[in-house]
């Protein structure tokens, strides 16, 4: 049976991508370790060079989301210098921005990332880098599931999985309103 609300599951959730050799895995924000043990096995895969977590200080952890996310990865068994600090960012965009900032500034060459995120905050991360990084780099999806099990075949189970995805729908709209008509002038422009 078709729901009348599968079209929300398609707006939310991205699928998962065939993985490949890229440039860099980013993993943008969080308090759940899924995110992150999932960048370490895709970094001991030999899939990318560099980790890149960003996130600032999260009450739920009491400490940066980049601290949190860098002890995993090390007692995992990444070297430090292969995961770059990003431990400021407030919001999904500053994710994106200040992780792109520090690609320039390390001079660090992409045209392919990895994201690793939760799967019902896939969409929203997804157009949130694509809207800052160049249209030029190609994003493979890697989106998991986090402590809340939410995915795109359980989400309207229960009531707090239907707010969670709800409420993406709602940042959804919210981020990308006034970036529609930017996104049509750089492709009339291109």
């Amino acid at each position: 049976m078709k729901y009348p609300f599968e079209c929300i599951t398609d707006l939310v959730f991205v699928n998962k991508d065939q993985l490949e050799i890229s440039d860099i895995i980013l993993v943008p924000g969080g308090s759940h370790p899924q995110l992150i043990e999932r960048a370490v096995e895709l970094y001991h895969l030999g899939l990318a060079p560099y980790i890149l977590p960003s996130g600032g200080y999260n009450a739920k952890i009491n400490q940066t989301e980049w601290e949190f996310m860098n002890e995993i990865a090390i007692k995992m068994g990444v070297p430090q210098e292969a995961i770059i600090k990003e431990n400021e960012a407030k919001n999904t965009f500053d994710n994106a921005r200040n992780s792109w900032n520090l690609i320039i500034e390390r001079n660090i060459k992409v045209s392919q990332v990895i994201m690793v995120c939760k799967a019902q905050h896939s969409r929203r991360a997804l157009m949130t880098y694509q809207t800052v990084f160049p249209l030029n780099v190609r994003f493979l999806m890697e989106p998991i599931q986090d402590k809340n099990n939410i995915t795109r075949d359980n989400w309207f189970l229960d009531e707090k999985k239907i707010n969670a995805v709800m409420g993406e729908v709602e940042k959804i709209s919210k981020y990308f309103v006034h970036h529609i008509p930017n996104w049509i002038k750089k492709d009339i422009g291109s």
